[in-house]
């Protein structure tokens, strides 16, 4: 089984809406079996709020199935648990890295590196675009399950 952790700032944009894609991509292809998928954030601020109203719309829009979740965040067990851990942006990452005290197993990426176009998903808490953010999201979950499933399939 891979273990995927998703995460963002809050916890409530970004990492969730990854979450939710990534377990729709799986269950559409049929290996629910072989993923465990879960999302955090970095900061404390959004602790125990549901979704921010975007992400739940645009996920709803496109008809993507949301599980309840309420934000948490990141711990340094987190590390140990996931797999991989997955950061939505550079600053992402740099926060994960505090927080489990390094990455010596090379678990953190970021969700565009498995494409073909590096660099940051935009956080729609202040962009206000979650179609966007969704299209960069869809990209990024698409490539990374290519890759965990066909690994020798370069992007």
């Amino acid at each position: 089984m891979t273990r995927i952790l998703f995460v963002c700032l809050g916890n409530i944009c970004r990492s969730p809406m990854a979450q939710f894609v990534m377990q729709e991509l799986v269950r559409r292809e049929g290996l629910e079996d072989r993923f465990e998928i879960d999302s955090a954030a970095t900061s404390r601020e959004e602790i125990g709020n549901l979704p921010h109203y975007g992400t739940r719309n645009k996920l709803a829009q496109m008809g993507i199935p949301m599980g309840a979740h309420r934000a948490r965040q990141m711990t340094g067990a987190d590390y140990q648990k996931y797999d991989l851990l997955i950061g939505m942006e550079r600053w992402n990452l740099k926060a994960m890295q505090r927080i489990a005290g390094g990455d010596p197993d090379h678990k953190m990426r970021l969700l565009l590196d498995y494409t073909a176009r590096k660099g940051d998903i935009a956080d729609p808490w202040y962009t206000g675009d979650f179609d966007r953010t969704f299209d960069d999201i869809w990209e990024g979950c698409q490539a990374l399950l290519r890759h965990l499933t066909n690994p020798r399939v370069t992007e």
